[in-house]
């Protein structure tokens, strides 16, 4: 059913940790999955080969030696023998309830993403247990948060159907705005999926980015340079954006007042020809309200 893949940082500490932790829970699906590791950081091709499977060490990075996120998407949707494709963040673990997500889509183009759960994991996690997963439910409602729908860390899609990237550096802002906005430009449904899945964020620190702990990520220069290719604001979307809400039993439009505004605030960005429509009718509403 699904290829999932992931640009590991290196297996080090406690980043080691976690990523070990969410790598086994990938090993974890039913049905199982394929699962592809990306890049020649120290300790990737040894996870690979401890876990049984799949390393690409031959990924394109930029000067600084980070990955390209282009270069691992071509290789994997090239190779990958699954109809679905998966990119993860290292440190997501994915529990049971992703697969029988993405088995009730029906649609033959979509783009999944969702809020994740942030929470404390300092040490390995037993997969051995049976109630390995009950218990980290349990632990991310009582001690966890739900994160703010800005950022996404896994997109899931039909292979091929998104095309190529830009040249963005993985770990840093901006790209996954570009990948919703992408979906929206194609005319794919982009499917929030945080009511039908849990999908856990590994709380780590930073210390991997070339950056001092008191200088902001959007001014280190992999995140600006990732902010030039995705361009103006315009293109930054969110699960905002997303046109299907997917709960545990039904797949609803995404017709919140919070949608509903984004879409009409997107409308100009994704279909330009309606530019002076949407000038139009914002400018009477502001009259009408000037009245009021």
């Amino acid at each position: 059913m699904l290829t999932i893949f992931s640009i590991p940082k290196p297996f080090q500490g406690h980043i080691g940790t976690i990523q070990r932790n969410a790598l086994q829970s990938w090993l974890q699906l039913s049905p199982p999955c394929e699962v592809i590791l990306c890049g020649n950081d120290p300790g990737v091709a040894e996870a690979a080969s401890e876990y049984g499977v799949t390393h690409f060490p031959d990924i394109a990075c930029n000067e600084y030696g980070i990955p390209l996120l282009n270069s691992a998407f071509e290789r994997v949707q090239r190779m990958a023998g699954q109809p679905f494709i998966a990119y993860v963040n290292a440190d997501i673990m994915f529990l049971s309830d992703l697969t029988a997500a993405i088995s009730r889509l029906r649609a033959t183009r979509f783009l999944m993403v969702g809020q994740r759960w942030d929470m404390e994991v300092r040490a390995p996690i037993d997969f051995k247990s049976e109630d390995w997963e009950s218990r980290l439910r349990r632990q991310a409602h009582d001690c966890g948060a739900l994160h703010p729908p800005a950022g996404s860390d896994y997109f899931i899609y039909p292979n091929g159907l998104m095309g190529d990237l830009p040249p963005f550096v993985v770990g840093r802002p901006g790209w996954d705005n570009w990948f919703i906005y992408r979906a929206r430009a194609l005319g794919v449904p982009v499917i929030d999926a945080t009511g039908a899945n849990m999908v856990i964020h590994q709380n780590h620190d930073y210390s991997h980015i070339r950056a001092s702990t008191n200088v902001p990520a959007q001014e280190n220069s992999d995140a600006c340079y990732n902010l030039k290719l995705l361009g103006d604001q315009e293109h930054v979307f969110t699960l905002f954006d997303a046109t299907h809400l997917l709960t545990r039993h039904l797949l609803v439009p995404a017709w919140t007042l919070m949608h509903f505004e984004r879409r009409w605030g997107a409308l100009p960005v994704l279909r330009p020809w309606t530019q002076p429509l949407v000038r139009f009718v914002n400018r009477m509403i502001r009259k009408i309200a000037d009245n009021l």
